[in-house]
């Protein structure tokens, strides 16, 4: 490989990261996303309805817990929703103002909770790319030492070295990008997250 392809490809690699970099507020640098982070949601966000704390505990009303993990659960379609919250609203008869609550209320904490452990997955990921993309570059500059010593002219010592070089500087850069894709779906998760979140909200608030 050309030591000028090879430095291209380097700069082209780390280039990812750095622009990713860019892309997030300059307060949080493990923050890698396009999407503006958000460390934790409000209910007020997408609720309007009855106070949660004055609905009581959602975990100790044991069927509207059931349902609010259940429907907090990216398992669950949203087109199955509505069937479930019909019958639990049937069933609740004269409370189920209250205990619609505390299901919206079980239903925010189980995803808040998970948008939080996907925020800090998200944040050790950008942390080991930014530790790849060193390994990457100091592997460019070994490359280019090597090509640029006196032994590199020497046909019979200097092509092993730089070979192995090489070829470790192509398999970190092709994880390196497949790291990178993933992580560009990995950044849609919380987005997704707040919209199921809005969603369910606007469901059981359509049945108080």
């Amino acid at each position: 490989m050309p030591l000028a392809r090879t430095l291209l490809l380097a700069a082209t690699a780390l280039g990812v990261l750095s622009g990713q970099a860019l892309a997030q507020p300059k307060a949080d640098p493990d923050w890698p996303c396009v999407q503006r982070k958000v460390s934790t949601l409000s209910p007020g966000t997408v609720w309007t309805g009855p106070d949660l704390e004055a609905a009581g505990p959602w975990g100790d009303d044991y069927e509207a817990a059931s349902l609010a993990q259940k429907i907090a659960s990216r398992r669950t379609e949203l087109a199955e929703v509505d069937p479930l919250l019909d019958a639990f609203a049937a069933k609740a008869g004269d409370e189920k103002a209250k205990r619609l609550t505390r299901v919206f209320a079980g239903v925010f904490e189980v995803v808040n909770n998970e948008r939080n452990r996907v925020i800090g997955g998200i944040a050790r990921y950008a942390q080991g790319q930014r530790r790849m993309a060193e390994r990457i570059r100091q592997e460019a500059d070994q490359i280019s030492s090597v090509k640029d010593s006196p032994s590199a002219n020497d046909a019979r010592e200097m092509p092993k070295e730089a070979s192995e070089l090489e070829t470790k500087f192509a398999w970190d850069r092709r994880i390196f990008q497949e790291r990178s894709q993933s992580l560009s779906y990995v950044c849609e998760v919380p987005t997704l997250l707040e919209q199921r979140l809005g969603e369910v909200a606007r469901k059981i608030q359509a049945r108080l």
